[in-house]
């Protein structure tokens, strides 16, 4: 994970996301680079627009949060209706108390 926000950072900085830069802001960190790792991320970061990749990553749980919320309510009335299932047994426990 440090790997990429080495890379964010560089891109928050407006620098070249390249292997020496990424391996500096690590080493900086206080962490080794592993060589590989360093060359796999900025592969996979050429022709990438970090900035639009961001934004969708924050887009898709702003998006499932009013689904999230809709599903709440009907959870609420699950655990109501249980709750009223199980009332009864509670006056019937009261008689063999």
């Amino acid at each position: 994970m440090e790997y990429v926000y080495a890379a964010m950072l560089l891109h928050s900085a407006e620098k070249n996301i390249d292997e020496d830069a990424v391996s500096a802001i690590l080493g900086a960190a206080g962490v080794e680079a592993d060589n590989g790792r360093v060359k796999a991320l900025v592969a996979s970061l050429d022709g990438v627009d970090i900035a639009d990749a961001m934004a969708t990553a924050v887009a898709a749980p702003a998006a499932a949060a009013p689904a999230a919320a809709a599903s709440a309510p009907a959870e609420a009335e699950e655990e109501e209706e249980e709750e009223d299932a199980g009332a009864g047994f509670e006056g019937l426990g009261s008689l063999f108390g």
